[in-house]
């Protein structure tokens, strides 16, 4: 039997005075709290009460377990009620898991962000792959794991964050030297620059897409980062995030290809682990994050996707749509 129970029943009774009145105060049976007491003095091993017809009163021994059974059962109320403070309070720690792809881009930005604005929340940020099982995060310590990925797993719960827009895109010298695409089918012919894990493009929406394998592969890398860099260099044609690519969009230093084939945005979901109810800490941090992607300030996000305008050799088109992206 649970020997907090029986601590339980056993403290109300020497503060009582009697089974029958322990019984009113625990809503119980006098019967059943009798043999509540009677179950713990066998596990101690001793007798703690004395039981007449009319009174209760403790034994030596009960006297001493009565006080260490009232301070453990404080001790274990405080407790109680400081964990459930913590978790109804945003504070703590607060361990997060992304990819390494998005983790260095405006997300490392986004994430920064929350840790100065929630100063009690301690944050660990870690950048890696992902395992294909998506708990597996919660295994390794993880509070919360984000995705770019579409996610089909009851084990877990996610919120989407936001859509990343992405862009193809090549600099003005790569385009003079090598001549404008005039149909998708035309990459085959150029020097692309590809994310190791995205060896095949998507262009285009839904039974209009259309897959393209990537055979002419100039410049490889695991950062888009670099592939931004190696584009604005003039090496080739690059799918990249339109975040970090903004500014070299605005300035003409890249210019997007094929601005009439639309490139499919990339889901960004936070995934953490199921229950009710949900840490404060957790709940503040994906509002925070959803309210940091919506709120960015035009100069350092795309601006909106129906009015941006997208120049490539006197051609003005408008860039949007949706997806998934590499992990």
């Amino acid at each position: 039997m649970d020997r907090i129970l029986l601590m339980n029943s056993f403290v109300t009774v020497a503060q009582a005075g009697s089974f029958s009145q322990a019984a009113r105060t625990l809503r119980s049976s006098g019967s059943l709290v009798s043999r509540h007491v009677a179950e713990l003095e066998r596990q101690v091993g001793v007798r703690l009460v004395n039981r007449t017809a009319r009174s209760v009163s403790l034994t030596e021994a009960g006297v001493r377990y009565a006080e260490f059974a009232t301070r453990i059962l404080k001790e274990i109320e405080a407790e109680d009620a400081g964990i459930a403070c913590v978790h109804d309070r945003a504070e703590g720690n607060l361990a997060v898991v992304s990819p390494e792809w998005i983790g260095s881009l405006d997300l490392g930005d986004a994430i920064a962000a929350f840790a100065t604005a929630h100063p009690r929340i301690s944050v660990r940020f870690e950048l890696g792959a992902l395992s294909d099982r998506t708990y597996e995060f919660l295994d390794t310590g993880f509070d919360v794991a984000l995705h770019t990925r579409d996610l089909r797993d009851s084990g877990v719960r996610l919120k989407k964050i936001t859509s990343l827009p992405f862009v193809l895109c090549a600099s003005k010298e790569y385009i003079d030297r090598h001549g404008a695409l005039a149909h998708p089918n035309d990459l085959s012919a150029h020097d692309c620059l590809v994310h190791v894990n995205e060896p095949v493009w998507r262009l285009g929406h839904g039974a209009t897409s259309t897959l393209h394998k990537i055979r002419n592969v100039a410049y490889s890398s695991n950062s888009y980062l670099a592939l931004q860099k190696a584009a604005v260099h003039g090496r080739g044609i690059a799918l990249l995030p339109e975040g970090p690519a903004h500014d070299d969009l605005m300035s003409g230093k890249l210019l997007a290809v094929l601005p009439g084939r639309t490139v499919p945005d990339r889901p960004l979901y936070a995934v953490y682990g199921p229950g009710q109810p949900v840490p404060r800490k957790i709940t503040v941090f994906l509002d925070f994050l959803a309210r940091w992607y919506k709120d960015r300030p035009r100069d350092g996000r795309p601006a909106p996707r129906s009015t941006r305008p997208c120049a490539l050799g006197g051609l003005v088109a408008s860039v949007s749509s949706h997806g998934t992206v590499p992990q």
